[in-house]
C-alpha cells in the first residue's frame, strides 16, 4: 500500500504539473495514457501469472519452479515491450489525433501534438516498464513486499522530482513542460527495471534467475496470464471510445474526467491495489500449503477489510469532492465536472474494492478468467454501452456517464463474488501445482 501511495502520488503530480499549462495539456496526457495502458496491461497480466505461480510454489516449497516462472515472465515482458517502443516513435501523434476525430479540429490538433510527443517518450521504455511490473509481483508472491516498496518508493520519488524540475523549469533547468513530464516517467521506468533485475540477480531476494527449461511452467504462466492480459486490453480499448464520448461534450469534460478519476485514485487506489496483491499472496500460499479452506477464508477476510477501509475513504471523497477537485484546477468549465466525477467514484468505492479484492483472491488461485468476464461484461454493457445510450441518444448528458460508471463496478463485483463463492478455482490450482510438481507432497 505504501508503494502504491507513491505511485499514485507520482501520477497525481504529473496531472498537477500539466494542469498548470492548460486544460488541453491535461487532456493530452490523459489520452496518451490510454495508449500507455497497453504495455501496462501486458505487464500486469504477466505479473498475475508470476504472482500466482510464485505464491503457490513458495507455499509448497518448490523454489526451483518458482525461480523459473519468474525468469520466464521477465523474458516475455522484455520481448513484448519492443513493439510498443516502435509504435510510440512512429505513430504517437496520429494515434492521439484518432481519438478526437469528431472533436473541434483546432483543439484536437494541439492535443495530438502534445500527447504524441509525450507518448513517444514513455513508450521507448515499455520493455523496462514490463520488467518493473513483473519483477514486483514475482517478489511479492514470495512474501517479499518490502523490496518492491523500497524500489518503487525511490523510483516514484525520483519521478516526482524530475517532473517538477523538468516540467516547470526549476533549479535553472529549461522549462520542458509536457516533454519534461514524459522524460521523468521514462527515467523512472528504467531505474525501476534495473533495480529489480539487480535485486533478483544478487542475494538481496529469495528469488533468483535460472536457465528456463520446463515448457509446462511457461505454458501455465501464459494460461494464467492470458485472461488478465485480455482483461486489461479490453479495458484499455474501451477507454478509447469512452474518451471520444467525453470529447463530444468538450475537452473540458474530458479534462474533468481525468482530474476526478485522479482524485479518486490518489485517495483510494493505494489501499485497493495493496489488498488485491495481498489477497493473491495469502490465497496462493494457503493453496500451496494444501489448505483450500484457509484460502477461501483469506479471500473473504481481505474483501471485508477493504470494505471497511476503502469504503470509508469513498464516503470522504464523496463528501469533499468539490474541494478535492479544486486542488487540481480552478477552470470554471472543468471544476464542476471534475467534482462530479470524483463524487461518482466515491459512492462507487465500496463495490470497487470488493471487486478488486476478490479478483486478487481468484488470481492467487490461478483463476484470472472470472475477473476477465466480470470486467468485460461491466465495461461493454454499462461503462460504455449504457453511458453512450443515455448520455447521447437519450440526451441525459454527462449524468448518463456517471451512472454508467457506478453500474459497471456493481456488476463486476457481483460476478467475481459469485465466482469466488461457487467456482472450482481451488481444485484447479491444486491440479496445476501437481502438473508442474509443486505440491507440498512433491517437496
Amino acid at each position: 500500500m505504501v508503494e502504491q501511495v507513491t505511485r499514485t502520488l507520482m501520477r497525481t503530480t504529473d496531472i498537477l504539473v500539466t494542469a498548470l499549462f492548460s486544460p488541453l495539456a491535461v487532456a493530452a496526457i490523459g489520452l496518451a495514457d490510454l495508449y500507455a495502458r497497453l504495455p501496462l496491461r501486458i505487464g500486469l497480466g504477466l505479473g498475475a501469472g508470476a504472482i500466482a505461480l510464485s505464491s503457490q510454489d513458495t507455499g509448497s516449497g518448490a523454489t526451483t519452479n518458482r525461480d523459473e516462472a519468474v525468469t520466464q515472465a521477465l523474458l516475455v515482458g522484455v520481448l513484448a515491450g519492443i513493439p510498443f517502443a516502435l509504435f510510440g516513435v512512429l505513430s504517437g501523434e496520429q494515434a492521439i489525433a484518432l481519438l478526437g476525430f469528431w472533436a473541434d479540429r483546432d483543439e484536437i490538433a494541439e492535443v495530438a501534438d502534445l500527447g504524441g510527443t509525450y507518448l513517444a517518450i514513455i513508450f521507448l521504455t515499455a520493455p523496462a516498464r514490463h520488467v518493473a511490473l513483473v519483477g514486483a509481483r514475482a517478489l511479492q508472491g514470495t512474501g517479499d513486499t518490502y523490496t518492491p516498496m523500497y524500489v518503487n518508493v525511490a523510483s516514484n520519488g525520483l519521478n516526482i522530482v524530475l517532473s517538477l524540475v523538468l516540467g516547470l523549469g526549476l533549479l535553472g533547468v529549461p522549462r520542458l513542460e509536457i516533454v519534461g513530464v514524459g522524460i521523468a516517467t521514462a527515467v523512472g521506468n528504467v531505474f525501476t527495471a534495473v533495480a529489480f533485475l539487480t535485486a533478483i540477480a544478487t542475494d538481496w531476494t529469495e528469488a533468483e534467475f535460472v536457465y528456463p527449461r520446463r515448457l509446462v511452467i511457461a505454458r501455465q504462466l501464459l494460461v494464467v496470464s492470458a485472461p488478465k492480459v485480455l482483461e486489461g486490453l479490453v479495458a484499455t480499448v474501451i477507454e478509447f471510445p469512452f474518451n471520444a464520448l467525453l470529447l463530444v461534450f468538450g475537452a473540458e469534460v474530458n479534462a474533468g474526467y481525468q482530474i476526478g478519476r485522479r482524485v479518486y485514485q490518489q485517495l483510494t487506489s493505494p489501499l485497493s491495489r495493496g489488498l488485491n496483491v495481498g489477497a493473491s499472496i495469502v490465497v496462493g500460499q494457503s493453496l500451496g500449503e494444501g489448505d483450500p479452506g484457509a484460502a477461501r477464508f483469506d479471500g473473504w477476510a481481505t474483501a471485508a477489510l477493504g470494505l471497511v477501509t476503502v469504503g470509508t475513504l469513498g464516503v470522504v471523497l464523496a463528501v469533499f469532492a468539490d474541494p478535492l477537485a479544486g486542488l487540481f484546477t480552478d477552470d470554471p468549465a472543468t471544476l464542476p465536472v471534475a467534482a462530479a466525477f470524483a463524487f461518482t467514484y466515491g459512492v462507487t468505492a465500496p463495490f470497487t474494492v470488493l471487486y478488486v479484492s476478490l479478483a486478487g483472491a481468484l488470481q492467487g488461485g490461478s483463476d484470472t478468467t472470472t475477473p476477465f468476464l466480470a470486467r468485460t461484461l461491466g465495461l461493454l454493457v454499462f461503462y460504455l454501452g449504457f453511458s453512450a445510450v443515455t448520455s447521447v441518444f437519450l440526451d441525459w448528458g454527462v449524468f448518463g456517464v456517471y451512472l454508467g460508471i457506478f453500474l459497471y463496478y456493481v456488476s463486476a463485483f457481483l460476478v467475481v463474488a459469485a465466482g469466488f463463492r461457487y467456482g472450482d478455482w481451488a481444485a484447479r490450482a491444486t491440479e496445476m501445482m501437481a502438473e508442474r510438481g509443486s505440491t507440498a507432497d512433491d517437496n
